[in-house]
């Protein structure tokens, strides 16, 4: 086993087997989680090369003891958290003789070969053989000549997959060209006839059609979602497999001195050893899973991870309904649960997003307030004095507006009751989408279902959150108002009170909490002997909004005859003490999302960053008590979103609740409950100059990219000449010249990850006075409009900007974007 230069990692030979060993250095991002010992079977790999990386990984897994994670990696199959490692992809390299273990040569331009890149989120690129043959209409193939490399893009691959594509072949030319590579990216061949006749001097002339678009086999979220877990344990000389048990799983089902398989859909295989289990049995867990793995006819890649007892991955942790750490649990819930009974520091919450992530409070609640209910399918203003009063049978829309970092910032919560009509619920989706238009996208959307309301909606009502089970005002509706209502007040302060309208008998009462009865406008304050002061406190908040008349208080077991006949009479009622709800001791966890064949895919990026949201993406971070659906601004399937949510509640193997808050989020308006889930998070990178009043959008588009590779390859003299029907002589001359790296060096212009294509209808620069001061139809043929002082020569740009192209794109968009305002390139 030899080291790989730290330059050549994401780089595998296929005939070789890797070790790869990660440990986390955020204490955010892992809250105490465990190593992870990846290895690592190339496709081509022998059994010398396979036994030697195994027995480096039983060394390291002796030497690092019970806190490290295990996993078995097949080429082309490995798993999410493998993947997270490698950005923008793997690149997965033929051969595997000893001269290969360099890995990367650094400006090596004697080289032609071909690389088929696929995948999402986390994306591969294969060296495939170089003929037309290996090339389909569904994936982008990368054309790797040395000194040009062209990317060509299948005509059914999405914006997304182009994009990422080119963030990958940018990282190839970077690492293994010190960056002097010329970049030609093909999105229409016909567009784009000097590069495909550059490539088809290499691969020839294309014979017959393009293969059709390969078919995903990605796994989605109902297939993962079918677990069985399995007890593995020795009767005599024989290895016996019992089947334990089928979601929803429980903790308690582990036991210390066992060993365990937990079957993920046969896509992964979970291997649990107890912390009695003994060394030998440890060493075994690779060889009891691939016996498994037979044994079942599951194919012999099937990822493996095998975890200890204490050191359990947040994937494997997230299979169970519940599951509480054993040594941090009481301390970490004490640390939050005296967080929010004390009075908060809104500041502290504007400079601490991570404490106003743990906490979901943007701020402590003192915010403007908007409140719209839905009736007869529209949204009608509530009057501010009746705002904290609603009805299970209607929606609501509640609108917040706050400042933060001196920005004015919306949170609007889409509140559903428990007997609102399936009707009534698509109004509200449908109000919500029309004011988030009226404030320009910059709303984020809460989807709260009555019962799980989250702390900042309870105290943005400062505990006078109430409940009818009836229509507010709306009792002419062929009804009359009860004469005897019954309303349990729940929590102990502003963030955590609700007052909820119950049925009223005595068995709704319960002896550890407070209850208000209302028996012809009088309301009387029942106090169970278990409640304390702080409830009492809350009460009497709670009753000024349920009556306006005489209260009286009455205490369990002092209550006056008519206060049961109001109730239908005694009868048995719990006295038990309700435990608070157990919040599961989970670390989040980010998703991208996309769809395949109607169902719901996800792709996991582990120890993410605020780098990993893509303009194109549509990502999930689950917190547990939230699941937030993050939009990229070029994202376009962002109405699917909060039904993805949905889906990934319902087919989640946990059992998960379906009243989850779902928070929509779009980039550039991320408050501080999702941020602060990442490790760091810049606010103004996707920020305009406040200056600049003229909407601008998080990224660039993709006709401004496409005349971006199109200037870059005309500045390499690769269009037509006059007269000329052949691709030029220098371009052909540069693919065969010196490899010394002088001369027709690639002009970089800006760089980004968006998505590209070229053609050769532009010859070289072009004059000032066809792109200053000029109307958009008025440009020359092919140039874009945005990007128009990109066609300018060198010296006519240093000559009208004072700077060179390089130290231009080098600037913040806003500040180019005003530059070219002043000087007639807008």
């Amino acid at each position: 086993m030899l080291p790989v230069p730290e330059g050549a990692y994401g780089n595998f030979f296929e005939e070789h087997c890797y070790v790869v060993l990660h440990v986390p250095q955020s204490l955010k991002a892992t809250q105490g989680a465990s190593s992870d010992l990846h290895y690592w079977v190339g496709k081509e790999a022998g059994a010398e090369a396979q036994g030697a990386a195994a027995t480096f990984v039983q060394q390291l897994q002796e030497e690092r003891g019970t806190l490290t994670v295990l996993h078995r990696e097949a080429q082309a199959h490995e798993s999410d958290c493998f993947r997270s490692y490698f950005r923008p992809g793997i690149i997965y390299r033929k051969g595997g003789l000893p001269s290969d273990l360099k890995h990367v040569e650094t400006n090596m331009f004697n080289i032609q070969r071909l690389l088929h890149i696929k995948g999402r989120k986390h994306m591969s690129a294969t060296e495939v053989e170089l003929s037309w043959n290996s090339f389909n209409k569904g994936d982008i193939f990368l054309l790797d000549l040395g000194k040009m490399m062209i990317q060509w893009n299948g005509p059914k691959t999405s914006i997304s997959e182009k994009a990422r594509g080119l963030a990958l072949t940018y990282s190839i030319r970077d690492r293994e060209r010190g960056g002097r590579a010329q970049i030609g990216v093909v999105d229409d061949e016909v567009k784009a006839p000097d590069l495909m006749q550059i490539m088809e001097s290499v691969l020839g002339r294309r014979v017959g059609s393009l293969r059709a678009a390969m078919p995903n086999k990605d796994i989605n979220q109902l297939q993962k979602a079918n677990i069985r877990l399995y007890h593995i344990y020795e009767k005599g000389k024989d290895l016996v497999v019992l089947e334990l048990a089928t979601p929803p799983l429980t903790q308690d089902l582990l036991q210390e001195e066992d060993f365990y398989i937990l079957d993920q859909g046969g896509f992964k295989i979970y291997v649990w050893q107890g912390g009695l289990s003994s060394l030998q049995e440890r060493k075994a867990a690779f060889s009891r899973a691939a016996g498994f793995i037979q044994a079942k006819g599951y194919p012999t890649y099937t990822n493996v991870e095998v975890v200890n007892d204490g050191a359990e991955s947040a994937a494997f942790k997230q299979l169970f309904r519940i599951w509480t750490e054993k040594r941090s649990r009481n301390r970490r819930l004490g640390r939050i649960d005296k967080l929010i009974h004390v009075k908060l520091d809104v500041g502290k919450l504007h400079s601490q997003p991570e404490l106003a992530a743990q906490l979901r409070m943007v701020d402590d609640g003192s915010g403007k307030v908007e409140v719209w209910c839905m009736q007869d399918l529209r949204r009608q203003p509530v009057d501010p004095k009746h705002h904290g009063q609603l009805c299970a049978g209607n929606c609501y829309l509640v609108l917040y507006t706050y400042q933060r970092m001196g920005r004015v910032q919306y949170l609007l919560y889409l509140w559903q009751g428990h007997q609102a009509t399936a009707d009534e619920i698509e109004a509200l989706n449908s109000n919500a989408e029309e004011l988030d238009t009226m404030y320009c996208g910059a709303l984020v959307q809460e989807h709260v279902t009555m019962g799980s309301e989250p702390p900042h909606f309870l105290a943005i009502f400062q505990g006078q959150l109430v409940v009818f089970q009836e229509r507010a005002g709306h009792y002419g509706r062929g009804k009359s108002a009860p004469t005897t209502r019954l309303f349990h007040v729940q929590g102990t302060d502003s963030y955590s009170t609700r007052t909820v309208e119950v049925p009223a008998r005595a068995s709704s009462l319960n002896s550890n909490d407070i209850f208000l009865l209302v028996i012809a406008g009088v309301c009387y304050l029942w106090f169970g002997k278990g409640c304390n002061g702080d409830q009492r406190e809350m009460a009497r908040v709670a009753v000024t909004v349920i009556s306006k008349k005489n209260e009286e208080t009455v205490l369990e077991g002092q209550e006056p005859p008519h206060f049961w006949e109001a109730l239908g009479g005694r009868a048995p009622y719990p006295s038990n003490k309700r435990l608070p709800e157990e919040v599961p001791s989970v670390q989040p966890r980010l998703f991208e999302c996309s769809s395949q064949m109607g169902c719901l895919v996800l792709a996991e990026v582990v120890f993410f960053s605020q780098e990993d949201l893509g303009q194109y993406d549509v990502m999930l971070l689950d917190t547990w008590q939230e699941i937030f659906l993050w939009l990229g601004g070029a994202a376009g399937a962002w109405k699917k979103a909060v039904a993805w949510g949905q889906e990934y509640l319902k087919a989640h193997p946990a059992g998960r609740s379906l009243a989850t808050p779902i928070v929509l989020v779009k980039q550039g308006h991320e408050p501080p409950t999702f941020t602060g889930w990442f490790f760091t998070w810049d606010p103004y990178k996707w920020t305009p100059d406040p200056s600049n009043k003229e909407v601008v959008e998080g990224s660039p588009g993709t006709a401004s990219l496409i005349s971006e590779i199109t200037a870059e390859v005309n500045s390499f003299q690769l269009s037509r000449g006059p007269g000329n029907g052949r691709a030029g002589a220098m371009a052909l001359q540069a693919l065969k010249g010196s490899q010394d790296g002088s001369g027709n060096e690639l002009i970089r212009g800006p760089k980004s990850g968006g998505v590209s294509s070229t053609s050769a209808s532009i010859n070289g620069a072009l004059p000032r006075e066809q792109l200053m001061h000029q109307a958009a139809e008025d440009l020359p043929e092919g140039v874009d409009p945005a990007r128009r002082e990109f066609y300018l020569s060198d010296s006519d740009f240093q000559d009208i900007f004072g700077k060179s192209k390089e130290e231009f794109y080098n600037m913040a968009t806003w500040r180019q974007r005003q530059e070219k305002k002043q000087l007639g390139f807008f």
